[in-house]
């Protein structure tokens, strides 16, 4: 690779290399160290094509979920199944995975501005500005970008497009799928938001269990599923229809619960 070898949105490869080192080094106790994080479902990564692939998920920080997500997409494909052990698999990292962020997140700060040159699709919200609802058109330069990145590697999008759960799904996403027909991978996260803060940069508590299930891909039907539709399949797919609010016994919501607090237990890894 060239020193001065772009990617598709003009970031310098050399350098979004080094910046995925570092900032993977510097994170990667966060998931293996103050918290643990258990993964499921990794080795579907390593079967799939370099471009065109979708990753939708339930969304719990501002960051903390993408970086995970990283650690685990290069942990499988330098061939690690469901665990993050020695970061060796940073030093050649895929360097066309980008996420989709909100442009006013991505500005907020030093480090989120430096965090989105390691791939961000920073697009204008059209519904939420600055903490207000809001109503605005799309962009059609957003949607373009998504495209492109799609041509060229792997997107992560969190189709609700924030952090407070079982909030509706984007029809955009539905959209976009319909267009570009990428193969769309679920992957369904829980602990961060017990883990970190809101934007995923502090440690608000350790001992967490941690936890990402990656699914296997989406039955879509490209020409004839409506929006409505694949919406749907996407809020069943990342967990997070209505439905799933509902508890039917009592006794084995407390269970459930007790096995998970037990599962959560912290034991040092080094």
């Amino acid at each position: 690779m060239g020193l001065f070898k772009k990617d598709v949105f003009g970031n310098n490869l050399f350098l979004k290399k080094m910046l995925i080192r570092v900032l993977g080094l510097f994170s990667h106790r966060r998931y293996r160290g103050f918290n643990e994080l258990q993964i499921e479902g990794s080795e579907i990564i390593r079967d799939l094509p370099d471009n065109n692939v979708l990753f939708v998920a339930n969304h719990q920080t501002y960051f903390a979920d993408v970086a995970a997500m990283l650690h685990v997409f290069n942990a499988a494909l330098s061939g690690r199944v469901d665990n993050i052990k020695d970061v060796g698999y940073l030093w050649q990292p895929k360097l066309n995975i980008y996420f989709v962020a909100a442009k006013e997140t991505m500005r907020a700060g030093l480090l989120p501005k430096i965090m989105a040159y390691g791939g961000s699709i920073s697009i204008e919200r059209t519904w939420r500005e600055k903490g207000k609802d809001v109503n605005k058109k799309v962009k059609l330069s957003d949607v373009s970008n998504i495209t492109t990145a799609l041509k060229d590697g792997w997107v992560i999008t969190f189709p609700q497009g924030t952090t407070t759960p079982f909030k509706p799904i984007r029809r955009g996403t539905a959209h976009i799928i319909r267009q570009n027909k990428p193969i769309v991978i679920p992957i369904v996260i829980d602990g961060f938001r017990r883990s970190f803060d809101k934007k995923g940069l502090l440690i608000k508590k350790r001992g967490i269990l941690q936890s990402m299930v990656i699914k296997k891909p989406m039955d879509i039907d490209y020409e004839n599923d409506t929006i409505e539709q694949i919406v749907e399949k996407l809020q069943f797919a990342i967990e997070q229809h209505p439905s799933f609010l509902k508890v039917t016994k009592e006794d084995d919501y407390f269970k459930s619960e007790k096995e998970l607090n037990k599962k959560r237990e912290f034991w040092d890894m080094y």
